[in-house]
């Protein structure tokens, strides 16, 4: 393998745009190479085999003509640039040199990385594979070793991670900010460059203002603000709470419990404390 390095240089470009947000258009080619893609300052480094950095020196090339043309790129010129100048052949022909598999063998890929992938290797595996491809539900028994579980998992991380519609439930409710920031870019790639729908579940209203483009306002697990736009549905959402706090906690008749103890209303003071000092 021939490895060799290259350097684009960005210099007068739009950085910003160009990289996209969080680096989106910049990972959009990434994922779809082996080579090191690395962006500093007005710069971008590239390492990898010579034929591959000739290919990637073509795609940025043609990106940087395009936002000194327009002013601006987006997922969708990068996307159409890569299918345009990486063509499905050239890919086919990439993995053959690879793995030596053929565009045959890419149709039993159950789950693959830019360096690996997993596929059915026995006979039997290859029924099981079919099988799984021909049905919802599939036992498998049989001895230890034959690669099923192995199999399996594959099938399961692959469903997870190639979602028609992905439903999340307060995941922002965990987590440091570091973890927090990852989940939310994840998020908007899987609905803005993958085009699946996310149902986002969540009380944190500045998030799905800036995530959701309609809500859904539910109360005592029934639907109470049907489909709309965000900004509307939140609003709705804050004065019913804010409906609710009007009602003093003695005539309030959606509280639980037995009624042998019971807060009525609630008053709290602010206190400036003199601040006590020890030697």
């Amino acid at each position: 393998m021939n490895v060799t390095d290259k350097i684009i240089s960005l210099e007068g470009i739009d950085l910003l745009n160009f990289s996209g947000i969080n680096d989106q258009n910049l990972n959009l080619i990434k994922d779809y190479f082996d080579s090191t893609i690395v962006l500093r300052g007005d710069t971008i480094f590239l390492k990898g085999e010579n034929d591959e950095l000739k290919i990637i020196e073509k795609v940025f090339n043609e990106l940087i003509f395009l936002q000194k043309r327009q002013g601006e790129i987006s997922q969708k010129d990068v996307k159409l640039v890569l299918s345009l100048i990486y063509s499905k052949d050239d890919q086919i022909k990439s993995l053959k040199q690879k793995f030596g598999v053929s565009p045959n063998d890419l149709n039993d890929v159950i789950l693959s990385r830019k360096n690996d992938f997993i596929k059915p290797r026995t006979p039997n595996q290859f029924e099981y594979f079919k099988k799984v491809k021909d049905n919802d539900i599939v036992f498998a028994i049989g001895p230890a070793g034959t690669g099923k579980t192995y199999l399996a998992v594959a099938f399961a991380v692959a469903a997870h991670l190639d979602p028609e519609i992905l439903i999340v439930d307060e995941v922002l409710a965990v987590g440091d900010a570091e973890f927090q920031k990852k989940c939310l870019g994840k998020i908007q790639d899987v609905s803005s460059k993958d085009g699946r729908t996310v149902l986002f579940v969540s009380h944190n209203m500045a998030v799905l203002s800036n995530l959701c483009s309609s809500v859904i306002v539910l109360k005592n697990g029934m639907i109470d603000y049907t489909k709309g736009p965000t900004k509307e549905g939140i609003q709705y959402y804050l004065s019913d709470r804010k409906e609710k706090t009007k009602i003093s906690l003695r005539d309030r008749k959606d509280r639980k419990g037995d009624g042998k103890i019971r807060l009525t209303p609630v008053s709290y003071t602010h206190l400036t404390l003199p601040t006590i000092y020890s030697v």
